[in-house]
């Protein structure tokens, strides 16, 4: 499915953290379609390919950890001085690996909360200084279905995520009427990492037969939920929690079914 672009962002500069691969690319490509400025941050300098760009037009890049205060002002700082202004902030930037809630060692355990929690804290924090010279605007934060259910093997990702979505409704009661902050919750996405993860082509098609609409989400589902947050049409929502996981996991008892 293509993307259809249009002008209704134009004049306007998001920043994407996580931006060069997965969801955040997608919203990206999204954002740029739709005629914004688009900064992206990651770690890693992207390939020439991993930048996201529709038709002629390509997101700027600025390298940064955004676990590091002094680095995400840097994409901040970035954004503005190319563009001219802050209207938007998706806060993308996140994850974890699998470990053994027993043996995960304190420093990891930090260092998953300050990826998922603190860092988008902090950024926001950021971004809201700048948006008032720009008249307001939207942060966005990208949570998951680990915030609202158990997490094994995950635990202190699910627990910054929930935390993430508690902040997200603080942030919106101190911060309206100029800026407007949301959080989605994301299901099971479809990206390039997703076959790794979840046991390759075979295992994706086992989770997708068992889910309600029969398919993970694209980073397109999650770009558009994004659109509609930032966009006119989302004037009023503020401290919303949008649940973009079509329909949920189905819970266990249903696998003993099968049998």
């Amino acid at each position: 499915m293509g993307i259809s672009s249009s002008s209704k962002l134009a004049g306007k500069t998001a920043v994407i953290t996580g931006g060069t691969r997965g969801l955040g690319r997608g919203i990206a490509e999204y954002f740029l379609a739709h005629g914004a400025d688009v900064v992206v941050a990651a770690r890693a300098q992207p390939q020439a390919d991993e930048l996201p760009k529709f038709a002629d037009k390509s997101a700027l890049f600025k390298q940064a950890d955004v676990r590091h205060p002094e680095e995400s002002q840097a994409i901040i700082d970035f954004a503005v001085a190319e563009t001219g202004r802050l209207d938007f902030l998706i806060n993308n930037a996140g994850g974890s690996p699998e470990v053994d809630s027993a043996k995960a060692s304190p420093k990891f355990t930090q260092a998953i909360i300050a990826l998922n929690l603190v860092a988008p804290a902090v950024l926001s924090q950021q971004a809201y200084t700048a948006m008032q010279d720009s008249g307001g605007g939207a942060i966005v934060n990208i949570a998951s279905v680990s915030a609202t259910r158990p997490s094994p093997g995950t635990s202190a990702y699910g627990a910054a995520k929930a935390g993430l979505a508690n902040l997200t409704r603080s942030l919106a009661q101190e911060w309206g009427p100029s800026v407007r902050a949301n959080v989605i919750i994301a299901g099971l996405a479809r990206t390039e990492a997703a076959a790794d993860h979840y046991g390759g082509e075979e295992g994706i098609a086992k989770i997708e037969k068992r889910m309600p609409m029969a398919r993970m989400a694209t980073p397109l589902d999650i770009a558009k939920a994004c659109f509609y947050l930032c966009s006119d049409d989302a004037a009023y929502v503020s401290g919303a929690t949008l649940e973009v996981h079509g329909g949920g996991e189905p819970p266990a008892f249903l696998s003993l079914q099968d049998g």
